[in-house]
């Protein structure tokens, strides 16, 4: 028993031996054991304070939405896309929309003119000032109470008596006494830049000028959101608070770049001290190569004075609108392949309707502050609660939602209610505070947003004689 007990003691040795053996013979611990598959975690979001650190704001001139834009939802439907844009017909034809002419033999209203596609990449020059506004809404405007119903019917007839009158006055020498030219309308071939950065990026069908009436009280609103009562190109700088002194109070970055030697900040009493910060155009292409954007920037290709337009670059009906095109993709892709595109948006949008034909009513509209508009005694009586046409928008940014059609109304001071909010701001005016901020337009679900790679658009055509005249088409 004795030595059956000592085998079992020796056999109970070499096993724990054995066992040890193997323990010291280990190359190391064994592989980690994988972790229990979890979710995939959601990828960080953006923010418009977050995301958004630049906003460029670039206005051109003269132009209708329908008169470049009635054929967007011809352009979609190629491309695959939804066919909700507001045009002026089924799949955005010119289906029998028209205006009555203009007849100079008797001064009343001649045949329709339907609307048909421009020749010409340039037109004899319209007026959009507050009468033929007035009256391009409805033709009746004047013997009807109120203004009567908007019925958008007298756009030719206007334009066509703007011709008679200025030729028999001295004031220009035009052909067009009919008013065809306001019934024209560019497409996809025309402006195959624009139709494709409208469609790719975000737009709208309900985006309109503050104001009916032309250039110069318009772009007061897009610096101060107002006018203080001008309704045509103040005598004099006015007092109002522009959106550049309340970024210089917070201590925000800005510049105006300009393609000629004049800016429209120049009408306001503000600029007189802070005229340095209006740089020529060629230090936006510098900063946006070298990441050197301020937080806001204007760019302006010229001032427009009387009836004629220093710059060739403005799209200005007299002016060759591929060519203005042109200059505007060239600023757009400087800066989608420069180091500021991650964190920029890019505003493109339009002055006024410039007299060409929309058919959509004004919308209706808060009074910005307590100055009526100055009116002269043979002025059409309106407020400052209706809003001017429809005019092109385009909203490009890493953070634009794709292919996005907005149905909200707004004016373009709708741009400063998107730098108030991005930047802390006051309202300027009764306007802007009115106006929403914009962040629709946006998706801020991750921290680079859809187009953090920008798309590569087609290059702008210049295809189009630019002849005056009565139009082709």
């Amino acid at each position: 028993m004795k030595k059956a007990l000592q085998l079992g003691l020796a056999a109970a040795t070499i096993a724990f031996l054995i066992g040890c053996q193997g323990l010291g013979a280990s190359a190391g611990p064994g592989p980690t054991p994988s972790p229990t598959p979890g979710a995939t975690p959601p990828a960080p979001a953006g923010s418009l304070n977050t995301s958004i650190n630049h906003i460029v704001l670039f206005m051109q001139e003269n132009r209708s939405f329908d008169h470049y834009f009635g054929q967007l939802n011809v352009y979609r439907a190629a491309n695959g896309l939804p066919t909700d844009v507001d045009t002026w017909g089924p799949g955005g034809t010119p289906n029998g929309i028209s205006t009555v002419s203009y007849d100079p033999t008797t001064g009343k209203p001649g045949p329709p003119i339907s609307a048909f596609h421009m020749q010409s990449a340039c037109s004899e020059n319209l007026s959009s000032s507050w009468n033929e506004s007035h009256r391009a809404f409805n033709i009746n405007d004047r013997s009807l109470p109120n203004g009567g119903p908007d019925n958008m019917d007298g756009f030719a007839f206007v334009e066509g008596q703007f011709a008679f009158q200025s030729n028999q006055a001295g004031f220009g020498v035009f052909t067009d006494f009919t008013g065809k030219r306001a019934m024209g309308y560019y497409d996809q071939n025309d402006l195959p830049f624009y139709y494709f950065m409208a469609s790719n990026f975000a737009t709208s069908d309900r985006w309109f000028s503050p104001i009916p009436t032309r250039t110069q009280p318009n772009r007061l609103y897009w610096m101060a959101a107002t006018s203080q009562g001008f309704i045509k190109q103040p005598d004099r700088q006015i007092p109002a608070t522009t959106i550049f002194q309340e970024m210089d109070q917070a201590g925000i970055t800005w510049k105006i770049y300009t393609a000629s030697k004049n800016t429209y900040f120049s009408f306001f009493s503000y600029f007189n001290a802070h005229h340095t910060n209006v740089v020529p155009v060629a230090e936006y292409f510098t900063d946006v190569a070298n990441g050197t954007l301020p937080q806001v920037s204007y760019i302006e290709t010229g001032i427009v004075k009387d009836l004629t337009s220093v710059s060739a670059l403005d799209e200005h009906p007299d002016n060759n609108v591929q060519t203005g095109a042109a200059f505007a993709e060239k600023l757009i892709t400087a800066l989608m392949q420069s180091p500021s595109w991650k964190d920029s948006v890019f505003i493109h949008t339009y002055d006024e309707g410039g007299g060409f034909f929309d058919h959509v009513p004004p919308m209706t509209e808060v009074p910005p502050d307590g100055f009526p508009p100055q009116l002269q005694p043979n002025d059409f009586v309106a407020g400052f609660t209706k809003s001017g046409f429809r005019v092109p928008l385009i909203v490009i940014s890493p953070f634009s939602k794709k292919n996005f059609v907005s149905h909200t109304p707004m004016d373009f001071t709708a741009a400063l209610k998107l730098i108030e909010t991005r930047f802390n701001l006051p309202p300027l005016t009764a306007r802007d505070a009115a106006m929403p901020d914009m962040t629709e337009f946006f998706d801020f679900t991750t921290s680079t947003g859809p187009w953090a790679v920008p798309p590569t658009p087609p290059q702008q055509t210049h295809t189009l004689p630019c002849t005056q005249g009565v139009p082709a088409g």
